[in-house]
């Protein structure tokens, strides 16, 4: 069949005849929104940047890397002196000689001449570090004790004695470490599996009588011990073993603990805002899995070098940018810590108390729950971190628990500081201050103020060598009521006439300094703010 020839036209001439009709005019073009474009010249707090239709200046390009270089380097020490801080808690017991799995007891209480993060001279501390890298690691805890177990990035792994699974009743506490694929024991153990392979623990156990320590160090070196799980033991049933499903091990007593005495003892736990702060997150990062840390925070710290498996080697060009960044994040923290801004984070209106716990818990990011009689009333996650609590706490303070941010009466500890006196001022350690409690000091313990030195954080080191007081009898005099039943503490360089002992604690001239006020076993008032210390008052 013959076709009939289209009368349409056909494609290519319809393109020719257009390309001939614009041949002589520009075709128009969309304008770009302003939203997309970039200045050729932008005035910003580094300097003026240049780019050529989008594209930077050899000078400007080179002026942005290093800004990005120094972004990373500044969060590496804001989202990671936590990590650093345990670190140098564990280098500071092995510079004395405790190694992994041995115990640290400080038999007459903590001094002034050991530099720890706002410790307190109230309490026997106990402490160690574990190595899981073999396997688990039993911890057993004496009665009576307060503490907690946490990894190489100072997370929360476990609360150990009154507000851990033992409720102060002792137990064996098996801390298993990640990846871990062996037999585990069906019971006898409380058992919590860490991110880390490095593990540092600590508590505290109270005087008994609020006198002598003996008795109670006594207590803790017959009751405290580490050593290593082995499987098939306790807690693995024999009828296991008949089933297949796990062997039997040895069951024997464990080895001896080794115990090693802190009291008197000068060591340093501080973590360091010099290069050294960079040489340990990068010991950190060799030693522990390269998940151990989530990967949002663990890509800044390998964007200036220091990668798991790697040498951890900075040009000159980036230990300059490092250095800057190390010194801008240490002012940031510090005055995070000594110059607070934040309303939320003072427990008392117009006053200069603080506790941010409350309002964060523990992780920095939902406030703690409430306890009402009908029981307890969570709140919603925020789904947010406070970044600025973060720092302030981690820049101040060793060891972060559910423990020391809940509303539960007669457990635990609490704890309110302060930086100002009553006029909003820094404290000096020239002047003479007091602050009054009233009475019914909310605590079904004791109570106590300890002072630090602004610099180090630690306690401020004078020939008192205790810097405190509170109701408790060792290792100075209890502070004496006045007749109205409130409880007055004055801080000054030399005791003032008329003063008790136990009322007064020394300060330094020319040295800051700051306090604290514990409550152990907090009761209803503290947390219904009922009752309230006065600010801190100096005295003309």
């Amino acid at each position: 069949m013959k076709l009939r020839q289209s009368k349409l036209p056909s494609i290519a001439g319809i393109l020719a005849a257009t390309l001939a009709a614009g041949a002589g005019s520009a075709i128009a073009q969309a304008p770009i929104p302003p939203s997309l474009s970039t200045p050729d010249k932008a005035e910003t707090r580094l300097g003026p940047l240049e780019f050529k239709d989008g594209v930077p200046s050899k000078a400007t390009a080179e002026k942005l890397y290093d800004n990005l270089d120094f972004t990373y380097a500044y969060r590496a020490f804001m989202d990671n002196l936590r990590g650093v801080s345990i670190h140098a808690l564990r280098k500071g017991m092995h510079d004395i000689g405790v190694k992994d799995n041995e115990v640290l007891v400080f038999s007459q209480l903590m001094d002034a001449k050991s530099l720890f993060l706002t410790a307190n001279a109230d309490t026997i501390y106990v402490m160690g570090s574990l190595d899981l890298t073999k396997g688990p690691v039993v911890i057993e805890t004496p009665p009576k004790f307060l503490g907690a177990v946490q990894d190489a990035w100072f997370r929360w792994v476990v609360d150990l004695g009154v507000p851990g699974p033992d409720r102060g009743e002792g137990g064996k506490y098996l801390i298993v470490p990640p990846d871990y694929k062996g037999e585990l024991p069906e019971g006898g153990f409380f058992i919590s599996r860490a991110r880390t392979n490095t593990i540092v623990w600590f508590g505290r156990s109270f005087l008994e009588n609020h006198g002598d320590p003996k008795p109670v160090v006594e207590g803790i070196r017959k009751s405290t011990k580490v050593y290593a799980y082995e499987p098939g033991g306790v807690g693995t049933p024999v009828a296991e073993f008949l089933a297949g499903k796990a062997r039997l091990g040895r069951v024997t007593p464990p080895p001896p603990t080794v115990f090693h005495e802190g009291s008197g003892k000068v060591m340093n736990t501080i973590p360091p805002n010099d290069w050294t702060f960079y040489e340990m997150l990068n010991e950190i990062v060799q030693r522990e899995p390269a998940t151990s840390l989530d990967p949002e925070l663990m890509g800044p710290v390998a964007a200036i070098g220091i990668v798991k498996g790697k040498p951890f080697a900075p040009d000159a060009r980036m230990k300059k940018i490092m250095s800057d960044a190390l010194a801008l994040a240490n002012a940031t923290s510090r005055t995070l810590l000594m110059s607070a801004r934040d309303p939320s984070w003072f427990y008392y209106p117009n006053s200069s108390w603080q506790n941010y716990l409350f309002e964060t818990g523990y992780e920095f990011e939902t406030p703690i729950p409430l306890i009402t009689p009908e029981g307890v009333k969570p709140f919603p996650p925020t789904g947010y971190r406070t970044m600025d609590a973060r720092a302030n706490f981690f820049y101040g303070v060793t060891g972060i628990t559910p423990g020391m941010a809940m509303r539960l009466p007669g457990i635990g500890s609490t704890y309110l500081w302060s930086m100002l006196d009553a006029n909003k001022q820094n404290l000096d350690g020239a002047k003479t201050y007091t602050v009054t409690l009233p009475k019914g000091i909310p605590e079904a313990n004791f109570w106590s103020f300890t002072v630090y030195d602004n610099m180090t954080r630690s306690m401020l080191d004078t020939p008192q060598r205790f810097p405190r007081a509170g109701s408790q009898s060792y290792p100075s005099p209890a502070a004496e009521p006045n007749a109205d039943g409130s409880t007055t503490v004055y801080f000054s360089p030399a005791q003032p006439a008329g003063v008790k002992r136990g009322n007064w604690i020394q300060t330094m001239p020319g040295k800051g300094w700051f306090t604290v006020l514990r409550l152990y076993s907090p009761l209803e008032p503290f947390f219904a703010k009922t009752w309230q210390p006065s600010e801190i008052e100096l005295v003309k």
